[in-house]
């Protein structure tokens, strides 16, 4: 019989062994790590939020007041005001009736996708879409229909052939920004295809949230329909600096899940702190400090992208934050990134099934906290590295 330490060696030989990196300080630009500061290139901390004093401010006010946890599911226990002081502030930020905090990401789309729909609905996932919204396709038990990624045509001609046949509800699902390629869902014209096809549209915005859109909105302020997306899920760990994630919707939507959804129904509530500091969040990415902070990530989007495509480093045409580096099979992979800690940049090697085989990638995620100095500099590094590694 194969042993677990069996396992961990194939994974070992194959250049698919992960591990944990223990990190001695917060979020910011560099980390230390065993003693040596590392430039972070692998953060989704984009607006440099997680340790703003706004924010710690805050949290701190709320552990003072209302303790460390909240107890119990708020459908035990009960609901802290934090927490639906959030939701209200959230909804009003995604222009909603209503909004629902959740524990992480991957349980606001696994819980949304499993309380709202069932066996006689019909989803269009995107074939690039997060693990979390696969797997909440799987566990709501509809039928789904996944389309070749951002590819409008082929969702169009299978909405037009399902048509006939039609039974329950239909939902296109489909992240914003892409979290692995940095590219953007087409909006606009998944807006006039749910439209047409009296179908919902669920977008996971948790790249887009805060770091895209005058307002900070997202992906669909940024395009202008936000108000035509039915379900906005979202993230508060990555622009917003927090943690937990979302769902902003219609009333009934909210209600449905607030009786339907395991993933809420079954988990104590987040720490009344973290919805106090995503309150102080968006208040700050509305405002005048969000636009600086967004205008600053998107100069150094653009001074990183200028020097790794002027060296000739494919990044797939992302025009996000998100800057994908593709380097192919895992072994030199990780070998690239090995050689860029040495040189003090800590810039995460991504395999399968995270990405398809052959498709591995240095996955690099820009913050606005970063100088853009430091980026050349890393830029030029990386290019160097991965001419010695791949030739």
């Amino acid at each position: 019989m194969t042993t677990w330490n069996d396992e961990l060696n194939r994974l070992s030989l194959e250049g698919m062994r992960r591990s944990l990196l223990t990190i001695e300080n917060g979020q910011g630009p560099e980390v230390e790590i065993d003693g040596q500061l590392k430039l972070l290139l692998c953060s989704n901390n984009y607006l440099g939020l997680a340790d703003h004093p706004a924010l710690v401010a805050a949290s701190i006010v709320a552990t003072r007041q209302y303790g460390v946890g909240s107890g119990a599911s708020r459908l035990v226990s009960g609901t802290l005001r934090p927490h639906q002081e959030f939701e209200e502030r959230l909804a009003a930020f995604k222009g909603t009736q209503s909004a629902l905090l959740f524990n992480s990401g991957y349980a606001a789309n696994t819980g949304v996708l499993q309380g709202l729909f069932g066996p006689n609905d019909l989803i269009f996932s995107d074939s690039l879409n997060h693990a979390s919204i696969i797997d909440g396709c799987k566990l709501s038990k509809a039928r789904v229909l996944v389309y070749p990624h951002n590819d409008m045509d082929c969702l169009e001609a299978l909405m037009h052939q399902e048509r006939s046949t039609r039974k329950g509800r239909w939902v296109i699902v489909t992240d914003g920004v892409f979290s692995m390629d940095g590219d953007f869902a087409v909006l606009p014209k998944l807006c006039e295809l749910k439209e047409r096809f009296e179908a919902l549209l669920m977008v996971d915005d948790a790249h887009g949230t805060g770091a895209w859109g005058d307002k900070g909105r997202g992906l669909g302020e940024h395009f202008g329909c936000l108000d035509k997306i039915d379900l906005h899920m979202g993230t508060l760990g990555k622009a917003l600096g927090c943690s937990g994630a979302y769902l902003a919707a219609d009333r009934d939507i909210i209600d449905v899940l607030i009786n339907r959804s395991r993933s809420f129904i079954f988990s104590t509530s987040l720490p009344p702190s973290v919805p106090a500091s995503a309150i102080s969040a968006i208040e700050l990415v509305e405002g005048s400090e969000g636009h600086k902070l967004r205008q600053k990530l998107h100069q150094n989007r653009k001074v990183f992208t200028k020097c790794l495509i002027d060296g000739g480093i494919d990044i797939l045409g992302s025009p996000s934050q998100i800057v994908p580096i593709i380097t192919g099979e895992p072994k030199p992979t990780m070998l690239i990134t090995q050689r860029l800690f040495q040189k003090g940049i800590f810039l995460q090697g991504i395999r399968p099934p995270t990405v398809p085989a052959g498709k591995c990638r240095l996955r690099a995620t820009l913050m606005a906290s970063h100088l853009p100095d430091e980026l050349i500099k890393a830029a030029q590094q990386i290019l160097t590295v991965v001419r010695e590694v791949l030739g």
